[in-house]
């Protein structure tokens, strides 16, 4: 079975200057612009913004 477009997988990249990433899906028809999720940085030690990379 093919892999839906709908559903891409992207890569978070942590806004701490870290270089600590996250890899996810996210649904295309709901939300369009770059994805923002607040999620912990083990190399900061705190929960931090973590940014959609394209």
């Amino acid at each position: 079975m093919a892999r839906s477009t709908l559903r891409p997988v992207v890569k978070l990249r942590s806004t701490a200057g870290t270089g600590v990433t996250y890899v996810t899906r996210k649904n295309r028809r709901n939300d369009p612009d770059r994805l923002v999720l607040r999620k912990y940085d083990a190399v900061a030690g705190e929960h931090v913004l973590f940014r959609e990379e394209r």
